[in-house]
């Protein structure tokens, strides 16, 4: 007599130790400044939940420019882990993310990470960081995004999520 199975999915945040699984709701904690966006595609969408391969994204309006976005938390956060995604299907191209933070209300940013992301439409379309990090104190995060470190294309960003 063969039993049934008792199962559970697991997501993410709960294969993490009690101590750094709590995601940080960064809409309701903090102001989004962004240096441009695309109206069918706003930086809302990097916040949505709707991540993975073909979820919502951000993406600027022109190609090959630098595009800025600043994460100014109401209070000051500890942050532990950091995931963000990037998807790209159409373009074979290199995009740099560099992340900074400031723990100064933004007069001055530290780097903390360059990460870059390479794309070939026949091979590689979605990539996914998940960095763990020591940082208390932060008072904004700062990523700039280089869509064109190598080939052509805009700026993009499909998710960002940030944990205590």
């Amino acid at each position: 007599m063969m039993t049934q199975v008792r199962k559970r999915l697991l997501d993410d945040a709960r294969l993490l130790p009690a101590s750094i699984k709590a995601e940080l709701n960064v809409t309701a904690g903090a102001t989004i400044g962004y240096s441009s966006e695309v109206p069918e595609h706003p930086i809302d969408n990097v916040f949505d939940g709707r991540d993975g391969p073909g979820g919502t994204y951000w993406e600027s309006p022109q190609e090959n420019r630098a595009e800025v976005l600043l994460i100014e938390f109401d209070q000051p956060q500890k942050i532990s882990r950091l995931i963000f995604e990037v998807e790209e299907r159409q373009s074979e191209r290199t995009q740099e993310i560099r992340l900074e933070a400031s723990c100064d209300s933004g007069i001055q940013f530290h780097q903390l990470l360059v990460q870059e992301f390479v794309f070939s439409p026949a091979g590689a379309t979605f990539q996914r960081e998940d960095l763990r990090m020591s940082l208390s104190g932060v008072s904004h995060l700062r990523l700039t995004i280089v869509p064109n470190k190598n080939g052509s294309g805009r700026a993009r960003l499909t998710s960002l999520r940030l944990f205590t």
